[in-house]
């Protein structure tokens, strides 16, 4: 499995070493050995801008996923899961109001994004299958805390 670690953009100071590893554990644990991954890190003022585009909401937000596995040409590379962009800035206010370290926040940001990569959904989808991917969030980043 290849996990791609980009920073941009923003201040905010993370291991990017052990988030790659991270990253490649949760992918192991999803069963998804041979998949590819990309991982960009950023600030607010760019999140917004990738939102504005490919939203049409003109605000940050903490985690946008691009799967690789739909529309034109998702046959193509099979193994390409896509890329998930964490906003810092926004994951460091989430922690405090949470009261966790920004990493904590980050394993959530980095699920809750591969499992939308893979297929999982919480907006425009029934309570059940909103429950189903909240709980399998909790049990991976569990997983990646533990």
């Amino acid at each position: 499995m290849t996990v791609f670690i980009t920073k941009r953009r923003g201040t905010v100071k993370l291991d990017r070493r052990k988030l790659q590893r991270r990253a490649q554990s949760l992918l192991k644990k999803m069963g998804l050995d041979e998949g590819e991954l990309s991982i960009l890190l950023t600030d607010d003022e760019e999140m917004q801008e990738l939102n504005s585009n490919w939203r049409g909401k003109n605000k940050t937000t903490d985690v946008l996923s691009f799967a690789q596995q739909e529309g034109d040409g998702a046959q193509v590379q099979t193994h390409v899961l896509g890329d998930v962009v964490i906003c810092l800035d926004q994951a460091m206010r989430q922690a405090k109001r949470r009261k966790v370290q920004l990493w904590s926040e980050v394993m959530v940001l980095l699920v809750h994004g591969v499992l939308h990569l893979v297929g999982y959904d919480h907006v425009g989808v029934s309570a059940a299958e909103s429950r189903r991917m909240f709980r399998k969030q909790q049990e991976l980043v569990s997983f990646l805390l533990s």
